[in-house]
């Protein structure tokens, strides 16, 4: 299962998520979910790196799966449009394939 956190500040701003784990719905290659995942995910982080030049930290573990994102500022502007798009996107997902697949929570730090 993949388990997705999106961190928010006290005021709601996001500020940043963690991706862990292999949604295990397929083989290796085939996981479409995974797949799903990976693209809007990675697509989110090169969009604010290349459209947004917004800073930002990151730390992957290739064999967990994880990816743990963290932005200097708040989102505001088109990086929370970014963000926001890529939460409705695992949301669809999450929707439509079910939570023995993928969990997303939000949490306040």
């Amino acid at each position: 299962m993949i388990a997705i956190t999106v961190y928010q500040n006290s005021k709601g701003h996001k500020i940043g998520f963690k991706s862990k784990g292999h949604a295990g719905f397929a083989d290796s290659g085939y996981d479409i979910i995974c797949a799903g995942v990976s693209a809007l995910v990675i697509n989110f982080i090169n969009s604010v790196e290349e459209l947004c030049h917004a800073e930002y930290s990151l730390d992957t573990d290739e064999e967990t799966g994880m990816i743990d994102y963290r932005l200097d500022k708040p989102a505001t502007g088109d990086v929370a449009l970014l963000m926001d798009s890529m939460i409705l996107g695992l949301k669809g997902i999450q929707r439509d394939y079910g939570n023995e697949y993928i969990i997303l929570d939000f949490k306040e730090v």
